[in-house]
């Protein structure tokens, strides 16, 4: 048996991820879009995306989470283009589930309606933390999988014993 094989079973793995994924409506075709850029030339191109995407974001939910926690709140504009901002850059990375969010968190804060806004952030809240956690995941996996596919030595070659002295 080859140590290759592993690299295998890992992309499966990592296919079944994804597929679980989009099945659940969290990520639409944009990722696989996103995936087809990588190449030889950039092989971390949907990390590096990503970790900008969760960088990102983070700052847009705690700008949100400070504008709804003043409870003298009115600036809903403001909110609106963190909002967009999130959503734009949620599309572009084909987080589906967190776009929609921001749509509705988008109609409430259009309609001034602050507990609709709160209902909306924490949704969205638990959302990212969902796809933060099952991104990390995908990439710890493909990760594995890269490291997995580089040895190509047979199993028993690590396990011969040194030459016996004469």
């Amino acid at each position: 048996m080859l140590l290759g094989l592993g690299a295998n079973q890992l992309l499966a793995d990592m296919n079944r991820l994804l597929s679980l994924l989009f099945h659940q409506g969290v990520l639409d075709e944009q990722f696989l879009e996103l995936q087809q850029l990588q190449d030889d030339s950039s092989p971390n191109f949907v990390y590096d995306v990503v970790n900008i995407y969760f960088n990102e974001s983070e700052k847009l939910l705690s700008n949100l989470r400070g504008l709804l926690v003043d409870k003298e709140f009115s600036d809903y504009k403001k909110m609106g283009k963190h909002l967009n901002q999130l959503m734009g850059s949620s599309s572009s990375i084909g987080a589906k589930r967190i776009s929609n969010i921001c749509l509705a968190f988008r109609a409430a804060s259009d309609q001034n309606n602050r507990p609709a806004c709160l209902r909306a952030l924490e949704m969205l809240e638990n959302e990212y933390c969902y796809l933060n956690n099952k991104l990390h995941e995908f990439f710890q996996i493909e990760q594995q999988r890269v490291l997995a596919g580089g040895v190509r030595y047979p199993i028993q070659q690590q396990q011969q014993q040194p030459p016996q002295q004469q």
